[in-house]
């Protein structure tokens, strides 16, 4: 047996399918549930997406590379994936923080991918406007 299954074994064992089975386990509701999950896999593409965007506009300004234009188009999409998925998440959600229902990080992946995506757009949009030197 690998040292990786070794490790991941007792790990997915934690995860569960309702907030009632995570209360069961011990281990509180720090374990989450799918839709858990899904949030939090939404926000964390949605944070990569706002930090490349604005890693994308400092490059534009300083005027090397191809202005920030590739990172402003992986922080379009990643930004526009983050906030698509964060508003699904918080649509099919039954209650509210705490449930596990994923509320908080489908929250935070609304807002983070709406400020990637501002960020993305707003570099896409000024890289069209520079002259090329």
């Amino acid at each position: 047996m690998s040292v990786l299954l070794a490790l991941a074994v007792p790990v997915a064992e934690q995860v569960c399918s309702t907030p009632a089975e995570c209360a069961n386990q011990g281990v509180g509701n720090f374990v989450g549930t799918p839709a858990r999950i899904w949030a939090s896999v939404a926000a964390l593409v949605a944070l990569v997406g706002a930090a490349v965007g604005a890693l994308a506009l400092t490059r534009y300004r300083r005027r090397i590379g191809n202005r920030g234009r590739n990172g402003a188009i992986v922080a379009l999409v990643a930004g526009l994936t983050g906030l698509i998925n964060g508003a699904v998440n918080l649509a099919v959600a039954d209650g509210g923080f705490g449930t596990g229902n994923g509320v908080a990080g489908g929250a935070l992946a609304l807002v983070a991918g709406l400020v990637a995506a501002v960020l993305g757009g707003l570099v896409l949009a000024r890289s069209r406007r520079a002259p090329v030197q």
